[in-house]
């Protein structure tokens, strides 16, 4: 079941996230040193940060235990931000990410949004690929400074 996260549940999220992201920052060497910024390393504050700045915050309950988290920030009146789509990886492959996914969807539709955007390290074709399949379409690439990858983007309309 998919469901809002109240602040009670910013411990077991931030577990969720750094787990799930944890593969991502192996995958790519990622680390403090090199990018102490990274989702791998997000800390409580940064949920805070986010729930006082009106981001929607979204858990995967799954036997009253959160394995899947997801959020949106909205960018203008009509387009919404994806952030930290995460799964456990003990329960990946089983469809909770296209489940978290279609949520979003649905629920961007419904506050009259008609676009989701996000961001993604660009190297990570598997990801990149997740993403078409599920609707998204890829706008372009970016190199950050203060980034040790190259930055994607991709965008689904409503």
């Amino acid at each position: 079941m998919i469901k809002q996260i109240q602040i009670a549940d910013f411990e077991r999220c931030v577990y969720v996230i750094r787990k799930s992201f944890a593969t991502v920052a192996k995958d790519f060497n990622l680390n403090e040193e090199n990018f102490p910024n990274h989702t791998s390393f997000i800390k409580i504050d940064r949920l805070k940060y986010n729930w006082d700045n009106g981001y929607l915050m979204f858990g995967y309950y799954l036997n009253d235990d959160i394995i899947g988290y997801v959020s949106l920030s909205k960018n203008d009146d009509n387009i919404y931000e994806l952030h930290n789509l995460a799964v456990l990886p003990e329960y990946r492959h089983n469809n909770y990410g296209k489940e978290l996914l279609d949520f979003c969807r649905a629920k961007v539709k419904e506050l009259g949004g008609n676009k989701i955007i996000l961001d993604f390290i660009e190297e990570n074709v598997r990801l990149k690929n997740w993403y078409a399949k599920n609707g998204f379409v890829h706008t372009g690439t970016t190199k950050f400074e203060h980034k040790p990858f190259i930055s994607g983007f991709m965008e689904m309309k409503i």
